[in-house]
């Protein structure tokens, strides 16, 4: 019986890096969400960035998967778990995972290899994996709930001109 090699992979100077790197920008994204007052409505925190309000929103009135996540990272830094989660459950969970991974991705650099595990993919993977399927479901959870709710306070003029009879 075939039995696969106990032997954790050694992680390279650029891998090692890299995961260095990697912390760093997750500990800059809890310092910058810090910076982010949290929109009330529970997303378009991610607007004062400069970046536009959700365009999936815009056209069909409804949340996209990852509406509300920049807004709960920024409640979630402040400590406001509850409003965290109301802004988007998946952000809320991400956003409880990042401080544990920045301590394992430092802990493996400084191992030499993936610490707890014996390679970087399957956990990278796993969590890449973990965070599209609690977006998803989370999302099909929202629509499920509130299946005729509007999301903002523009017109969602797809939708008016369908209620319309145009």
């Amino acid at each position: 019986m075939f039995r696969g090699s106990a032997v954790r992979q050694r992680l390279g100077m650029p891998t090692r890096c890299l995961l260095l790197v990697t912390a760093a920008g997750l500990g800059g994204l809890l310092g910058l969400a810090k910076r982010l007052e949290p929109d009330p409505r529970g997303f378009g925190t991610h607007t004062q960035l400069g970046l536009k309000p959700c365009g999936f929103a815009r056209v069909t009135g409804r949340l996209c998967p990852t509406c509300g996540m920049t807004t709960a990272f920024a409640w979630f830094v402040r400590g406001r778990v509850d409003r965290s989660w109301r802004a988007n459950p998946a952000g809320f969970l991400l956003a409880l995972l990042t401080v544990p991974l920045i301590a394992w991705l430092v802990s493996s650099a400084v191992a030499n290899e993936p610490v707890g595990f014996h390679s970087l993919a399957g956990p990278l993977l796993g969590l890449l994996a973990g965070a599209v399927v609690l977006s998803l479901a989370f999302w099909l959870i929202r629509l499920i709930v509130s299946p005729g709710g509007l999301v903002g306070p523009w017109t969602n003029s797809a939708a008016a001109a369908r209620s319309a009879g145009r």
